[in-house]
């Protein structure tokens, strides 16, 4: 039987997962694959590891692993995108095949990675990077070959979805969910990339580049975290019959195409409000498949590693069979071709507004004037309470209307004397469906 080596850079949490998986199902998989799949080489940044493992794999240089002759895929799970962009480059000139798990590097330097992959014909597989167990992005490339994607949205961060759905739950503040959320594991102790909205963004970049056909740059995402999201603003989205989840959202429309991530209101009714805790999903809208929903733990130690070696298992089959590598599948092109970016100040929505104004007359007259200069229609409205000497808060429900219409509205409705701060606004998706 064929033996099929294995070469593994990082031995962290989703390294030592999928060592772990290889000894437990070492059987199963050689059963599988139909050849011996083995590991012959774990590049660690110090020895001793944090785990047991067989010394004679083991070593410090992970050059030593990408230039061994003798390995057939190597998978990278050290993070990062400085080092882990120069091993993954050598390895592809070595004509290794590339497993990965690396969100940013792909979202940073993906063009990259893939124009290399297809000029040394070598198998990438990043199944790994994006919503952990879920098989999304093989979804993507193969089950929906035969759709042309109309939108997608999702939840792809797990921590800010955690602390959206606890402070839905108890009502309590961003900073004090959030402290809760480091305390038990669930956030980072600096978790900028996760509430910023950076790590959705790197996993948007990544899901869209391969459903439009067209590498997408980094840059040219809207992102938008949830530091501001307060909860008086989910309460009122309760009780307007909506939740507020960060999605990643890309959406086709008249050859141009929306990528933003920011905190969304969606009805309660839509599949992806009832998405909790630290759990990812996205929902895709095809021309021929309709609406599909994909769900599941989106990250931690066994999850990851699961994608991470569905990805080497796939690799496998192609060299036992000899097939051809699929980097032709691959966005090699930049988008700009085919696939036109519609700026934010372009994009419509409906919005959600909440306005703390002073209860006078003719606040509600002057807040709809501005809106309605700026083509913007309003389609419900609460007001609470009255008190003559403090702010109460009038919250709006727009019409569908254009972003930059959006924005020189608040902009104008910020200066007058009657509202006492900064309008909160937020975007409103999947009442359509």
């Amino acid at each position: 039987m064929k033996t099929i080596n294995v070469g593994l850079l990082g031995l962290g949490t989703v390294g030592s997962g999928m060592l772990k998986v290889f000894q437990e199902h070492v059987e199963l998989l050689d059963r599988r694959v139909g050849a011996k799949l083995r590991i012959k080489k774990i590049a660690v940044r110090r020895l001793p590891p944090r785990i047991p493992v067989d010394a004679r794999l083991l070593t410090t240089d992970a050059l030593e692993v990408v230039r061994d002759p003798q390995i057939d895929i190597v998978v990278e799970l050290i993070g990062g995108t400085t080092v882990a962009r120069t091993l993954c480059l050598e390895a592809i000139a070595n004509g290794k095949h590339l497993v990965t798990a690396n969100k940013a590097l792909l979202g940073e330097h993906g063009l990259e990675i893939y124009r290399a992959a297809a000029e040394k014909r070598v198998d990438l597989g990043f199944e790994a990077s994006v919503c952990g167990a879920i098989p999304i992005i093989r979804s993507v490339k193969d089950g929906l070959v035969a759709n042309r994607i109309l939108s997608f949205m999702g939840i792809v961060n797990g921590t800010t979805n955690y602390i959206l759905t606890k402070m839905t739950e108890t009502g309590q503040a961003f900073a004090s969910v959030l402290a809760e959320a480091q305390a038990q594991g669930y956030a980072e102790a600096d978790p900028t990339l996760d509430v910023g909205g950076i790590d959705a963004a790197h996993k948007l970049q990544i899901l869209a580049s391969l459903a439009y056909g067209g590498y997408i740059r980094f840059s040219d995402i809207y992102i938008e975290g949830i530091q501001n999201v307060e909860a008086t603003d989910i309460e009122f989205a309760r009780e307007l019959g909506y939740r507020i989840k960060l999605l990643a959202i890309a959406k086709e429309d008249h050859g141009e195409l929306e990528v933003r991530v920011h905190p969304t209101m969606i009805p309660e009714t839509h599949l992806l409000a009832s998405v909790g805790g630290v759990y990812n999903a996205v929902h895709i809208r095809g021309d021929s498949c309709g609406s599909l929903m994909f769900s599941g733990r989106g990250a931690g130690q066994l999850p990851t590693a699961s994608s991470v070696v569905a990805d080497i298992v796939e690799i496998a089959h192609n060299i036992v069979y000899h097939r051809p590598a699929r980097a032709g599948l691959l966005p090699t092109s930049a988008a700009g071709g085919e696939i036109t970016l519609r700026p934010m100040e372009r994009i419509a929505s409906r919005y959600y507004l909440r306005i703390m104004a002073v209860d006078k007359p003719g606040v509600l007259s002057k807040v709809s004037g501005v809106l309605g200069e700026n083509s913007i229609s309003i389609a419900s409205m609460i007001q609470k309470g009255r008190d003559e000497a403090a702010a109460v808060p009038i919250v709006m429900l727009t019409h569908a209307a254009v972003e930059g219409d959006m924005r020189r509205s608040l902009q104008r409705i910020n200066t007058l004397d009657v509202v006492a701060q900064e309008t909160t606004c937020i975007r409103v998706e999947g009442v359509e469906d």
